[in-house]
């Protein structure tokens, strides 16, 4: 329905009167405006109100604006109230995202408030991914320069607070696993210049420890923020010794956290980390304990039989019973070598024979000895009437002597 162009006719030349919930009908309308929809707003919560049934009620004022400050009205219903990390308090300056609305019983306007945050907290998460870059590329974050904890430290540095309940838990836990020394080096955790004093407290407490501990109980992410700041970050990554950090709860991650060598998800988890379990320590004993007995037993056991055996080994009849079996035994020997030794004599002396029959018979002299001679001419036997000439000088070789003769006929006798 267009209300500003209503096809009534005026009456007495005046526009038609509107009811009420017209007028609120068209107001609503207009704080439809895309404007007016999903939009932040900075500025100083006044007359909070937080109700019983868990909505809040409160204003937005210009901050220092005085008596003549822009203010709007807003509401927080339950829903979303209950998700705040933090209560707001009367003064607090925040950042409220939401939509204004008309509520209609009132004839009012309101900021329908979705979600709140501290003001400047923007800032300060952008600062810390600013840190958190910066520190990364000196290395401070890197796992290689992680350290071990020493397995038995003998004190123990406490950097937090000195009036809190984290130094009383670590105290307690520690008395309970392995009773050691521990030095608190008191520090303020959070408000504004805190980081100045926890790197000042890590400093004067890393040369009297062999093992320390920076913690803060829970809080929001601006109750943590000092524990972010490059100094506390520098000082645990230039501690000599091994730091644990135990700082808000299990999902609360500061840079303190990235840059030590080990952390904690509580005070209480860092305490149980840092020493060791005695009752635990005790048991493992006890059983080291039964398993060397145990080894001592079986090897005495093995020693014993070694000796009785040795014993044995060594009575004057077994000794003597050994030696006599030597000496059957050497004589076996040497009975088998004479025969081995005789019967191979006397195969060799058979040999010997009959190559000495072969050589004998195949010996030149034996020839010349039965009738024959050996013809020669200038140092070369000679085996055929070929080469022999008339009046040609030979040399007749005899198997007692030689003798000159001087060829008068050759005769070549082809049927030899």
């Amino acid at each position: 329905m267009d209300w500003f162009n209503t096809p009534e006719e005026p009456v007495g030349g005046k526009t038609a009167p509107l009811r009420v919930s017209e007028l609120s009908a068209i107001i609503s309308g207009l704080l439809d405006d895309p404007r007016l929809q999903d939009i932040r707003v900075r500025g100083e919560i006044t007359n909070y109100k937080h109700h019983g049934r868990g909505h809040r009620y409160f204003s937005l004022s210009e901050k220092g604006g005085g008596s003549n400050a822009a203010v709007i009205k807003c509401v927080m219903w339950r829903s979303d109230a209950d998700r705040l990390p933090f209560d707001p308090e009367e003064g607090m300056e925040v950042v409220v995202s939401g939509s204004v609305t008309l509520y209609a019983p009132h004839g009012a306007y309101q900021l329908q408030v979705k979600g709140m945050e501290k003001a400047g907290l923007g800032e300060k998460y952008l600062l810390v991914e600013k840190w958190k870059k910066e520190l990364n590329a000196e290395g401070l974050f890197s796992q290689d320069r992680k350290r071990e904890l020493p397995a038995f430290p003998q004190t123990i540095g406490v950097v937090t607070s000195e009036t809190g309940a984290v130094i009383h838990d670590i105290r307690n836990v520690v008395e309970r696993r392995c009773p050691v020394e521990i030095i608190i080096s008191p520090t303020a955790v959070q408000g504004e210049g805190a980081h100045r004093e926890i790197a000042r407290a890590i400093t004067r407490v890393a040369g009297r420890a062999d093992v320390v501990i920076v913690a803060r109980g829970g809080g929001s992410f601006e109750d943590l923020f000092e524990f972010n700041h490059p100094d506390v970050v520098r000082a645990i990554a230039a501690c000599p010794v091994p730091v644990v950090s135990a700082i808000g709860h299990e999902v609360d991650v500061t840079l303190a956290d990235l840059a030590a060598d080990v952390r904690a998800p509580t005070p209480s988890a860092a305490a149980e980390l840092v020493v060791p379990d005695r009752n635990v320590l005790l048991l493992r004993l006890q059983e080291q304990n039964i398993r060397l007995g145990i080894a001592l037993q079986g090897r005495l056991a093995w020693a014993r039989e070694e000796v009785e055996g040795l014993r044995d080994r060594l009575r004057p009849q077994r000794f003597m019973q050994k030696i006599a079996e030597r000496k059957q035994g050497t004589a076996d020997l040497s009975e088998r070598l004479e025969r081995a030794a005789g019967t191979r004599i006397g195969r060799e002396h058979l040999i010997l024979s009959e190559l000495r029959a072969a050589l004998e018979g195949r010996n030149p002299r034996s020839v010349l000895a039965r009738g024959y001679c050996v013809a020669e001419r200038d140092g070369k036997l000679l085996n055929s009437t070929k080469t022999l000439s008339k009046d040609e000088r030979l040399i007749l070789r005899f198997y007692d002597g030689s003798s000159q003769v001087i060829v008068e006929r050759v005769d070549h006798d082809r049927n030899l």
